[in-house]
Formats: structure tokens, C-alpha cells, sequence
């Protein structure tokens, strides 16, 4: 304890007062007991320190673990180091212990035999499949337009932003729908193709609905993958619920909303339609820094222009 008290300055001050006049004048003047003075004079070394309270704490206490209980904790943590608290308590209870959790917790943590956790294995990402020319791989994903962004008449309605990106220039075409449908899906497709300006080898898709019957239904084909068959266009999967493998359309819809939907609203849907055509006009010209600073459009007009590979780092 570095802390000093008004308490030890007085108990320091009383000690001197008693060697220089006696213990009796010392506890008149002070108003306390003798027993009180020579107490304090045989615990005193001449420090401020050696003044201090020591802890009240009993040393014992009637209902503290018995040694029995102690040697069951003891024996049960060697084999069970890495056990958890509450499964640790339940094994103890299977071996007759009648404590509380908390009466457990309090004498692991004063013996010093608290649980030894783990380190969670490390996770290790495989290499990802970098791409060598535009529409090699697209990634297709729908979100949903925010019900905040919707205003007049357009309050109360649901709206659809179907997003395909391109892996190698991030080269983007949005579109806007009512509903979340295959059928709507297949539509995007068909625009999908005339928009880009490069042939599309592989389109990757997560496994929503709208894209595949993988999950539901009798597991035949939707009007989507239709679409990209009559194309020429092979569907990808990405692995159920891993979105990180659909990363790039991913995070463009987290720019989208920091950059687009969180300062604009809606007020019907040609109106959304407008500004969701003007904001991808934006987004392809505006550089990048996956891109070496240049921006999808000119890395794509680079590529079909003049055979020129910009490749990015």
C-alpha cells in the first residue's frame, strides 16, 4: 500500500508524542487507550507504511471449503484444464461437490486455478483466384433498397438493387426492380449483356432463391440459370453462407449504402431508377485504388482498346 492516511500521520505522530513524554501522557492527550499506543509502537519501524490497516479478512470461516473439497477441485483440474466454468462445476456436482458456482469461481480464482484457455486455431484463407481479362467472372447479388431511402409516394414499397460486377475491373451495371424473383433475375441478364461492353465467360451468384433451387424446392433449374444457359454462361455457387466469396459485390453494396443511400431518397420508382443510373455513371469512372488509380471505365476501355493489361496490386 503506497497510500498515506490522516490515520497513519496521527498513529506516527501519537508514537512520537509517547517516546518523548510516556505512553500515559500520550494516551490523555490523545484520547486513546494505552493497549492502543504499545500496539502500534511494536508494530511501528519507523515508516509511514508500518502504520497502515492491515486486511480484516478472517483467516477462517465456518462454512469454507473443507481440504476434502479442495483435493476433488484440484484432482478434477488437472484433468480438466481447459474445462469451462459452468461444465466444470456440473462434473464436480456429478462427484458429490454441493457448492455454488460462485463459491467454485471464487476458490479457483484464489488457488490460482482458473481455466487455461485455447488460442482459436488461426484461420487461413485459400489463395483467391486472381482474374486476367474482363468477364472472365462477374458476381451477381440483390439488396435491398433501405424502406428509410422511400418517400411519397413510393412510402411503403419495396425495391430491389440488383448489382453485377466485374472481378477483373470492378466494371459495375445496376438496375432496379420491384420484386426479388428469378424472373426478375433472368431480366438482369439479358440488360447484363447488352450493357457490358465484353462478352461474359462465368457469372457468380450466393444461393438466394433467386438464382438457384440448390436448397428448395424439387432442385430443377430457375428461369435465371436458364437465362445464362441459353447465353452461353456458366453459373458459379459460392459455398452456403460465406458472403466473403461474393466479396466485391459485397463490398460495393457497403459503398453504395455509405456514398448513395444514406444522402438520397426516393420518390417513386422511375425516380430511383434515374438516380440509381446516375450513381453507377459515377462509380464507373471514379478511380480506384485496387486499379492503380484508374477507374473501371478507362481500365476496360484500356483492355478492348488496345490490349493493354493494367494489372492492379
Amino acid at each position: 500500500m503506497n497510500t498515506i492516511t490522516q490515520t497513519m500521520r496521527f498513529r506516527q505522530s501519537l508514537i512520537k508524542y509517547s517516546l518523548k513524554f510516556g505512553v500515559t501522557k500520550a494516551a490523555i492527550k490523545y484520547k486513546v487507550n494505552r493497549q492502543y499506543i504499545y500496539r502500534w509502537k511494536k508494530r511501528y519501524d519507523g515508516t509511514l507504511q508500518s502504520l497502515a490497516d492491515k486486511s480484516h479478512r478472517p483467516h477462517h470461516h465456518p462454512n469454507q471449503h473443507t481440504p476434502e473439497e479442495l483435493k476433488l477441485i484440484s484432482d478434477m483440474r488437472k484433468k480438466n484444464k481447459n474445462t469451462g466454468l459452468v461444465v466444470f462445476w456440473v462434473k464436480l456436482r456429478q462427484r458429490g461437490y454441493t457448492r455454488s458456482i460462485t463459491g467454485l469461481y471464487r476458490i479457483l480464482l484464489k488457488t490460482g486455478q482458473t481455466t487455461v484457455k485455447l488460442p482459436n486455431p488461426k484461420y487461413i484463407p485459400k489463395p483467391y483466384e486472381q482474374m486476367m481479362f474482363p468477364g472472365q467472372r462477374v458476381q451477381i447479388d440483390v439488396k435491398f433498397v433501405p424502406a428509410s431511402c422511400l418517400v411519397g409516394e413510393a412510402k411503403g414499397e419495396k425495391y430491389y438493387q440488383f448489382t453485377a460486377i466485374d472481378e477483373y475491373s470492378r466494371y459495375r451495371y445496376l438496375e432496379g426492380f420491384k420484386d426479388n424473383s428469378s424472373y426478375s433475375a433472368s431480366e438482369f441478364v439479358k440488360h447484363l449483356v447488352k450493357k457490358f461492353p465484353f462478352p461474359i465467360l462465368c457469372v457468380q451468384t450466393d444461393n438466394g432463391m433467386e438464382f438457384t433451387n440448390r436448397f428448395f424446392g424439387s432442385g430443377r433449374t430457375t428461369m435465371f440459370q436458364e437465362t445464362l444457359k441459353s447465353f452461353g454462361i456458366e453459373h458459379k455457387l459460392i459455398k452456403p453462407f460465406t458472403p466473403r466469396h461474393n466479396g466485391k459485390v459485397e463490398r460495393s453494396h457497403r459503398k453504395d449504402n455509405e456514398y448513395f443511400y444514406a444522402s438520397h431518397k426516393f420518390y417513386s420508382f422511375d425516380d430511383f431508377c434515374n438516380q440509381l443510373k446516375v450513381h453507377n455513371y459515377k462509380y464507373n469512372r471514379f478511380p480506384m485504388r485496387p486499379l492503380c488509380w484508374h477507374s473501371p471505365q478507362d481500365y476496360v476501355s484500356a483492355f478492348v482498346q488496345d490490349g493493354e493489361i493494367l494489372f492492379y496490386v
